[in-house]
Parts: C-alpha cells; structure tokens; sequence
C-alpha cells in the first residue's frame, strides 16, 4: 500500500469520525428543538464526498498518475490545511456543529473562532480539499469533476444554511 493509498484512507477514517460526531451533535439539537434543513440534498453531499476519496485511488490506479513533487507537497499542505480548518470550525461550533443542517431557533450566530471572518469555513475547506486532496497525486480529472459537481451543491447547501441560520435567529 502507497502513502497516497494511506492518505486517502486516513481521510476516510477522519469522515467516519465526522459522522459519528455529527450524530451526537444531532441528538443534542433535536433535544433542544432543533430542526433540520435541506436533508433532501444531503444523500447526494454523501455520494459526492465518498465519490471524492474513490476517485482519488481510482485515478492513481487506472491512470497510473505520479507524484510530482511541485506539485504534490503544495496540494498535501493544502488539503492538509482543510482538514486543520475543518477541525477548528468543529471545534468553535461544539454540539452546534453538523454534517446536516440542524438548527437549534433562538441560538446566536456564532462570531469567534473561523467564523470571526468567514460565515461558512468549513465550506472553504471544502473546496480547498476538493482540489488539493486528488492533486497530491496528480488526479486532475478527479479534481475538477468534483469541484464542477460540488459547485451547485456548495451553493445550494449555503443558500439552505442561510435560509435556517436566519428563521432560526429571527425565532430567538
């Protein structure tokens, strides 16, 4: 097994602790009254996003991509900075943070941490990931599919969050 291969596995391994994070949160906001938003575009976020890491070894494998040095040690630091950025959104955010989007009506806006700067973080780690991630080994193809795909969910996923995170403040 290549470091790449470990890599990828690694990251895999960080998305099942995610979920596993995500479906305590989960609890903790519904027992609060939290709702959830736009869960009819999350199945397709779960595809998309496994379909990232498939597509990272499938490309490595079938297209017998290399590793370039300038540019995978770059692309390797960046996705290695999402994953940092990803943690400190879950991080500052705590019980309210989610794969979904479950608002709990009359919580503030968080303003410290990432979100000092950024209304939404943890979607710029998104698209860092999504680019950097393949191109460690050069899967270019892999890199561009899913940030084309990601794009519209990106957009339909924050216009969601937005929509919740302002019934939801609106309601407190």
């Amino acid at each position: 097994m290549n470091a790449y291969t470990v890599l990828i596995l690694l990251v895999a391994l960080e998305r099942l602790a995610e979920l596993v994070t995500a479906q305590r949160h989960a609890r903790w906001s519904r027992a609060r009254g939290g709702v959830e938003h736009g869960a009819g575009h999350y199945p397709v976020m779960v595809v998309l996003h496994t379909g990232l890491l498939a597509g990272c070894l499938l490309e490595t494998a079938l297209l017998h991509r290399p590793f370039l040095p300038w540019l995978g040690w770059p692309a390797l630091a960046a996705a290695l900075s999402a994953q940092a950025l990803r943690w400190w959104c879950i991080a500052t955010l705590g019980t309210r943070w989610n794969t979904r989007v479950i608002v709990v009506p009359g919580l503030p806006l968080v303003d410290r941490g990432p979100y000092r700067w950024l209304r939404h973080p943890n979607y710029l780690a998104v698209v860092v990931e999504g680019v950097a991630l393949p191109l460690v080994h050069a899967n270019w193809i892999t890199a561009a599919v899913f940030t084309l795909v990601n794009w519209p969910l990106l957009v339909t996923r924050v216009r969601c969050e937005n929509a919740a995170l302002t019934l939801a403040t609106a309601a407190g």
